[in-house]
């Protein structure tokens, strides 16, 4: 039986862009993937998103308004311990990141008044070989937005639905636990309630793992396998732990589940930790 070896990694962060993580790596592999668009270091509140790679703090929303979010478009400030804040109109975040035994820890803490209502993703954008899979509980409720449509084999999609829901990895037409290869198609989809998950790439193994009490919690795929933009597609795949089961904070059931609320006390907490393990035998470069 082959057994996994931990992998330690290591996280760099730009607190001056928005809090973005530029780098999460372990034994010689970057896991976070780089893209080419530019102006990254230029966006001002309100600007609309620059896919630049990495991984995002995308909150009050992912999708909607503001674009990605009202965090990754601010400076956020050093706190001191690896703590960052960062202050937005209705809300203040901070992050304190940590490794910890190999582990990269990031935990959160969100100031806001009672009854505020937020989604959080960490969107980060995956450098994966096109053999690479994305590892969930078999059956987890997956939510496939409307991009989707076209790629439904089966013509079940709920007429004038905002998404459709199937078990997780078989979707009707789309074995969505293959990170590849292209094939042309884009779409986003949230494992509802999965607050754990790995991607398999070859030897490689990456857990991100999302702990936090008393809010929903659930993964967001972004599967885009050079099907997006339609001017010049390119391949980009998010992998994305977050807070809620919407992208779009506009989209959230009133009633609940699709949505983090802040309690009486004003402040929700949250710890989000990953870790590396490679099979043994495999490239130890």
């Amino acid at each position: 039986m082959v057994s996994p070896v931990d992998v330690p990694l290591r996280v760099v962060t730009d607190d001056r862009y928005g809090g973005r993580w530029t780098s999460l790596a372990g034994a010689g592999r970057e896991w976070l993937w780089t893209g080419t668009a530019t102006g990254r270091d230029r966006v001002s509140p309100g600007d609309p998103f620059i896919d630049a790679g990495g991984l995002e703090e995308c909150v009050p929303t992912v999708r909607g308004t503001p674009d990605h979010g009202a965090a990754w478009s601010r400076r956020w400030r050093s706190v001191g311990s690896g703590r960052a804040m960062v202050e937005c109109p209705d809300f203040t975040l901070t992050r304190q990141l940590t490794e910890q035994a190999g582990a990269v820890v990031a935990r959160y803490r969100l100031l806001a008044a009672p009854g505020y209502r937020f989604v959080w993703a960490a969107h980060a954008l995956l450098d994966l070989s096109p053999a690479a899979r994305l590892l969930a509980p078999a059956g987890t409720p997956t939510r496939l937005y409307a991009e989707a449509d076209g790629e439904v084999a089966d013509g079940t999609w709920p007429a004038g639905s905002r998404w459709h829901t199937a078990p997780w990895p078989a979707s009707p037409g789309l074995p969505l636990d293959r990170l590849g290869p292209d094939d042309g198609t884009a779409l986003g989809t949230i494992l509802v309630g999965c607050p754990d998950v790995q991607v398999v790439d070859g030897v490689h193994t990456l857990r991100l793992r999302l702990d936090c009490a008393g809010q929903p919690r659930s993964t967001a795929l972004w599967r885009n396998l050079r099907g997006w933009p339609a001017s010049g597609p390119y391949r980009s795949i998010g992998v994305e732990p977050m807070l809620g089961a919407v992208f779009d904070l506009g989209e959230a059931d009133a009633a609940g589940g699709d949505a983090a609320v802040v309690p009486a006390g004003g402040e929700v907490d949250w710890q989000l930790t990953i870790t590396a393990h490679r099979s043994s035998g495999g490239d130890h470069r």
